[in-house]
């Protein structure tokens, strides 16, 4: 008898400042067990955050999923704070997150429209960070928990709604027009 499929959540905690973007937890996310039956994914999410001591949790949102092994793995963005305190000294691991970043690591592993994607982890992390810029221009409630830094950050991302993995064309993602944000 074959083994099932396990669901996992990872979380990507970022917190902005005046100088950036910084992804809290240092160089990756934080990833939970298997979630048990009698639990449920943003539980788990929640744990996670309890056990980093991540308190001022201003907007978690689940950007996407994929297999990886064993498991799904189920990925959370979590927007960490707005103060004047700078990232660094509240978190020393932390690390920034421009972007320009899948510039210098290249586009994603080419697949064919019929083959599962093989994102790497900064890919994951691009993708949660424009979904965070798609959130800015389509949902009031998470407008309002990004402050005017976060705005100002994000504006450096595309929304883009696909795209990602086009390596032939050299076309642009498809991208929302602007709207007005504030």
């Amino acid at each position: 008898m074959s083994a099932t499929t396990e669901v996992r959540v990872e979380v990507w905690p970022i917190s902005a400042d005046q100088v950036g973007l910084w992804l809290i937890s240092g160089q990756d996310a934080w990833r939970s067990d298997a979630i048990r039956q009698d639990s449920d994914p943003h539980s788990a999410v929640e744990a996670l955050l309890e056990e980093h001591q991540t308190a001022d949790v201003k907007l978690l949102h689940s950007t996407s999923w994929r297999a990886d092994d064993t498991a799904v793995i189920l990925t959370y963005v979590a927007v960490v704070g707005c103060s004047e305190e700078l990232a660094l000294d509240r978190w020393p691991r932390a690390v920034p997150i421009s972007p320009e970043l899948p510039d210098a690591v290249g586009k994603p592993i080419e697949v064919t429209a019929t083959e599962a994607p093989f994102p790497r982890y900064i890919d994951v992390l691009m993708h949660g960070l424009r979904h965070l810029q798609f959130l800015l221009q389509t949902d009031s409630s998470a407008r309002e928990a990004l402050c005017d830094v976060w705005r100002g950050h994000l504006a450096g991302f595309r929304s883009a709604l696909a795209g990602m993995y086009d390596h032939k064309h050299g076309e642009s993602p498809i991208v929302l027009p602007d709207a007005n944000v504030t």
